[in-house]
């Protein structure tokens, strides 16, 4: 490097942070129009956005083969990058879904009379300004665009390069939405590239919350590296245990579902408990229906031994015709190592363990999971209970695969994102996770040093009516 070079670059990255932050600073200026904006005008200008983008479908997919170009076509599907009409139409479904919804600002779910004349309440409010940093899926755009729009926060918007033509196609739909409705259109932003996101993730006086959706190395990189609040998760680790009691029917299907249904997803099944107390018998078939449907198994030596007696490493036609879509070399059956219980695999392979009873069980999860999603399939309800009250999840389940940990699926409309805090948000955050309140009080004069000190005024803290 060159005496003339650094200042060059050291310009360059200047630029690009002057430039964010001041994307930022306009968002910032135009989310509090956009908190005080009607209902019904945010509720138009979403349903304008879905005709827009109804409208200009071919110019979407036009843009979205341009990103196809150059890359390999089957990783850029099962990249998630690809976007065809179906995946339009759920858009453009969701944000009908969200029109219909209650209107999350304004509400007031806490309202006491502190003295005559003096009434608190508790009343919804957007967060602010939101940062979405997301990759492969261009579809996301638009569901968090409409989330956005639905409670009132302002969104900077950085997607992945890998889809940057199709991202800039439909972030222009939104903004001819928004100008079309006449809101603020600098409430939405779109960040160009990857030096942007260092430059937002410094822009905490404007910013109010970061959003990261994709890989682990991403949302690792962005908690790290921040001191804006970050909504989200760093692994999806999910279990789903088969107790002794379970309908083996009803287990081997949650259990293909939770591994083979989506193998790249966040809540998709990578370790599969299963009962000490449940026969081989029942054992051997569950590991056998995965092993059929094209899954890899890593298993502790229990089943490893099981396995060697009663389940070949080779595959059956059936078998290796039906993951020919994922991989051309048959599934494997190996040893687990102990970096496998805490593995998220993303793909058709998973870890397995025999555990003894629920405790361990719950026990296991807590310990190597990620907080996500686990699931227990049994028809014994205190085992049940059990699991329940001891996983500490964002999501629990009962003879159900933990697939449906899904905002769409859990009725909210959309999802901006999953987030395994034990503090809420928790789970697929939709638009009550958009949202924060404020304390209002009303008074008439009212002064606090009435409250204290010889002759003091009392409360009366009786509830009123939530107006």
């Amino acid at each position: 490097m060159t005496a003339t070079e650094l200042p060059s670059e050291t310009s360059q990255e200047n630029n690009v942070e002057n430039n964010v932050m001041q994307l930022a600073r306009q968002a910032a200026l135009a989310a509090p129009a956009l908190a005080s904006t009607s209902v019904e005008k945010r509720n138009q200008t979403i349903l304008q956005f879905a005709e827009i983008l109804d409208r200009r479908r071919a110019e979407i997919l036009e843009a979205n083969g341009k990103d196809a170009l150059n890359k390999d076509a089957a990783e850029f599907k099962s990249g998630r990058m690809a976007i065809d009409n179906s995946k339009i139409d759920t858009v453009i479904a969701g944000c009908k879904a969200l029109v219909a919804m209650r209107d999350p600002l304004g509400a007031i779910d806490y309202a006491k009379e502190l003295d005559k004349d003096l009434r608190l309440y508790r009343v919804t409010c957007p967060i602010g300004v939101i940062g979405i940093i997301f990759e492969a899926r261009p579809d996301v755009l638009p569901q968090i665009a409409a989330l956005a729009l639905k409670s009132g926060n302002a969104i900077l918007l950085k997607g992945g390069q890998e889809v940057e033509h199709t991202n800039k196609v439909l972030f222009a739909c939104l903004q001819e939405a928004l100008k079309l409705e006449g809101l603020p259109e600098s409430s939405a932003a779109l960040l160009a590239s990857r030096s942007d996101v260092a430059a937002l993730l410094k822009a905490d006086q404007y910013v109010d919350l970061i959003i990261p959706r994709g890989s682990n190395s991403l949302v690792s990189y962005i908690q790290s590296n921040t001191k804006i609040p970050v909504l989200g998760h760093a692994e999806g680790i999910c279990h789903v245990f088969v107790h002794h009691s379970a309908d083996i029917e009803q287990a081997m299907a949650v259990a293909v579902d939770a591994k083979c249904d989506y193998p790249e997803a966040c809540n998709t099944m990578e370790t599969l408990l299963l009962d000490k107390a449940l026969t081989e018998e029942k054992q051997l078939a569950i590991l056998t229906a995965l092993h059929k449907a094209g899954v890899e198994l890593r298993l502790d030596s229990a089943l490893m031994s099981l396995c060697n007696s009663g389940l070949s490493s080779k595959q059956s036609p059936d078998s290796q015709a039906n993951s020919q879509t994922h991989s051309q070399t048959p599934a494997a059956i190996s040893v687990a190592e102990e970096a496998d219980w805490s593995r998220e695999y993303g793909s058709l392979c998973l870890s397995a363990k025999i555990v003894d009873g629920v405790d361990e069980a719950i026990v296991h999860i807590n310990q190597y999971g990620s907080g996500h999603t686990d699931a227990i399939i049994c028809q014994d309800n205190q085992a049940w209970l059990n699991f329940f009250n001891g996983v500490k999840s964002a999501g629990v389940y009962h003879n159900a695969s933990t697939r449906f940990a899904d905002g769409f699926r859990y009725g909210f409309g959309a999802e901006v994102g999953i987030s395994t805090s034990k503090l809420p948000p928790r789970g697929p955050v939709g638009l009550e996770g958009l949202v924060t309140y404020k304390y209002k009080i009303e008074g008439a004069g009212h002064k606090a040093s009435d409250y204290h000190g010889a002759g003091a005024k009392s409360f009366r803290h009786t509830d009123i009516e939530k107006k």
